[in-house]
């Protein structure tokens, strides 16, 4: 399997991205951001959509597009009395511009799609390079904040009667996400991208205690879905999707039922 450069490259890409976005995806459950993990997975399938339009990368014109809708949307699911609709509004505008993007360009199916389920077969070496500089970006940029992010993500309240600048860290943790999820769509596409967000985060709080374990945990199993569903892809010709979103929710299953047998 690895006689073959586009498998080197994307067991490599999908390391990292599985470890950022099992990092991000701790605080993305602690804050209750799953909802707009999804919302910014679509803005970016427009992202990608206008950039093919445009004739630039589609990795580009996702970061574009999830940079600007993370700072709106997610300022608008905190002041908005009606957050979920308007946020699904947004949501079904953007998917309409995604779909109107690539019929003006006319690109044929096959870009559709790529971004909607990613293409190992299309992370090329400057590809791999460009994914691993823009994770240890967002890693640096969690490491930075982290000590207040922690206290403002499982202590809302609390940090804020502690003087922490929470609104700073939000900004800093919504650019975080949006860079995740122009990433992380590289490998699973802009449509499941948000599995890799959610899953192993929500799987890691059922077996993790402290806020360091349940990072680890998170990134150990968003590693077991990418690294197995690779393998599993490559041996059977299947979506590569298919497996990751299979393995990630099966761990969580099982994860679940273990938590309520034991607190039965």
């Amino acid at each position: 399997m690895f006689q073959y450069e586009f498998m080197r490259y994307a067991f490599l890409a999908s390391t990292f991205i599985a470890i950022t976005c099992g990092v991000v995806g701790v605080y993305v459950v602690a804050r209750s951001y799953a909802f707009l993990a999804h919302t910014l997975s679509e803005i970016g399938f427009a992202g990608a959509a206008f950039a093919v339009f445009i004739g630039i990368a589609p990795l580009w014109g996702m970061l574009l597009f999830t940079l600007l809708g993370s700072i709106g949307v997610g300022e608008l699911s905190i002041h908005s009395d009606q957050k979920e609709s308007s946020i699904s509004a947004i949501s079904a505008l953007f998917i309409g511009l995604g779909v109107l993007f690539l019929a003006i360009s006319n690109s044929n199916s096959r870009y559709a799609t790529n971004i909607l389920f990613g293409s190992i077969i299309g992370v090329d070496r400057q590809g791999v390079i460009q994914l691993i500089i823009l994770s240890v970006i967002v890693l640096v940029m969690i490491l930075l904040v982290q000590k207040n992010l922690n206290f403002d993500s499982f202590d809302h309240i609390g940090a804020i009667a502690h003087g922490v600048h929470t609104g700073f860290v939000g900004i800093i943790f919504l650019i975080a996400l949006a860079m995740s999820v122009a990433i992380g769509a590289q490998i699973v596409g802009s449509l499941l991208v948000f599995i890799l967000l959610t899953l192993p985060a929500s799987t890691a709080r059922y077996i993790g205690r402290t806020i360091p374990a349940m990072i680890a945990w998170s990134i150990v199993i968003a590693l077991i879905g990418v690294w197995a569903g690779l393998y599993l892809g490559f041996i059977t010709n299947w979506p590569v999707t298919f497996f990751i979103a299979t393995i990630e929710v099966v761990i969580y299953l099982v994860a679940y039922a273990i938590h309520v047998i034991k607190h039965r």
